[in-house]
Parts: structure tokens; C-alpha cells; sequence
């Protein structure tokens, strides 16, 4: 375990983000900080700055607003990432998607695997992609292993939206943007998501860019 008084590259990085009081600034794509693995967390950060850290990330994500924060997407190479959903959508949204309010949670050295073949299409964006989105194929279902902030273990299956969540910000943590699992035909302007691709599913775009989505449960073949 690295000791968590010393003052290593990792802890000075945090130190100078928490310097500035409000959201931290987000990292976008083409930083190298996106692309590389990060470090698994043991103890580099002392509790208390640990703690401050996490609350930055809370605050952050809050701002944005986005309902995931990857540590790598402040510029902090640690494998840490928050999660948080009210899920303000209309039931329409709700039932398609799955999405279903999540409370704040602190994922420490995350992993997931899939539970069953199912898998979900749909549009999703990037805090590090600012206006874009595009439709990703994922686990529809996942078993989510992790540590909580005060090291509690976190063992949980995952399905519908929050699902998506946790795959979209476990990825971050090892170098991978959603856009290296989309349907690139699909690849959207914040505009063109507010007057074309509004829909709960994104069936409509794929007819009229292109490109194949998997066939839902009971979707005729």
C-alpha cells in the first residue's frame, strides 16, 4: 500500500485541483489522461483528502450536469469514479430506458461483468465529448464489483440506465470513451438530438443513418 503522507506527483495533482474552490475543470477528449489506465486505488490519497476529493467529484458531476465522473476526466489518473441519477425524465423514457433514479455513490477500483446476453442500444453523451452523442450497445445487465470511499465492499448487479452508468464510467478508468463501443453512423449533434432523436429509442435515427441496432426482448426477428 503507498503511503498516503507522501508527496508523490498524484497527491500534489489533487492538492493544486482542490486549491480552487467549485467544479473542477473537465478533461476532453485528446488528452492522454483519457487513454491510459488508471491506477488502481491503495491508499495514495489520505482519507481526508480522499474525502475532498471525492466531494469535488460529487460537485462537479452535479454542475455539469452529468450523472457519472470519472477521476481521469479531472486530470487524476486513480481508478475512482462517482455515480448519481435523479432521473428527471417522463415515464415514457423511464420504462424504455430503465432509468431509475440513483443515489450518490463512490466506486473505488470498479469491475463489471455481464448477467445474461441481453443487450441495449441507445443514445448516450460524455462529459469529456461536450455536443455529441451516439448509440452504444451495452450489457443490458451487470454484476458491478467494487470498493465504496471508506473501503467497504460493493458487490451488486446493475440493470436498465444505472447499468449503463456503470459500464460508461468503469470504462473511463480504463482508457476506453464511449465512442469506442458506438455506432459511429450514428454520431449526433447536440442539435440534431434536440430536433431529430428525442425519441426514447433511437430505432427512427437508425433508419435514417444507417445502421443496426440488437433486437429487443420480444421484437419480432
Amino acid at each position: 500500500m503507498a503511503s498516503p503522507n507522501a508527496r508523490t506527483p498524484l497527491v500534489e495533482r489533487v492538492e493544486e485541483l482542490l486549491a480552487v474552490d467549485g467544479p473542477l475543470p473537465i478533461v476532453a477528449a485528446g488528452d492522454p489522461v483519457l487513454r491510459r489506465a488508471a491506477e488502481p486505488f491503495d491508499g495514495q490519497l489520505a482519507p481526508a483528502l480522499l474525502a475532498r476529493f471525492v466531494e469535488a467529484l460529487r460537485v462537479t458531476m452535479r454542475a455539469a450536469p452529468g450523472v457519472g465522473l470519472a477521476a481521469p476526466q479531472v486530470g487524476v489518473g486513480l481508478r475512482i469514479a462517482v455515480i448519481e441519477d435523479p432521473a428527471p425524465v417522463p415515464e415514457e423514457v423511464r420504462l424504455v430506458r430503465g432509468r431509475v433514479p440513483q443515489p450518490f455513490r463512490v466506486l473505488v477500483n470498479p469491475s463489471y461483468e455481464p448477467v445474461g446476453a441481453e443487450r441495449a442500444a441507445f443514445y448516450e453523451g460524455c462529459l469529456s465529448v461536450p455536443g455529441w452523442q451516439a448509440v452504444v450497445a451495452r450489457h443490458a445487465a451487470v454484476r458491478l464489483r467494487a470498493r465504496d470511499e471508506l473501503g467497504r465492499a460493493v458487490d451488486e448487479v446493475f440493470t436498465g440506465w444505472p447499468a449503463r452508468i456503470v459500464q460508461h464510467e468503469t470504462d473511463h478508468l480504463g482508457g476506453t470513451l464511449y465512442l469506442d463501443r458506438a455506432e459511429l453512423r450514428s454520431l449526433s449533434s447536440r442539435e440534431a438530438m434536440g430536433t431529430r432523436w428525442n425519441q426514447p429509442t433511437p430505432d427512427e435515427a437508425a433508419r435514417a443513418l444507417g445502421f443496426e441496432l440488437p433486437r429487443r426482448p420480444g421484437q419480432p426477428a
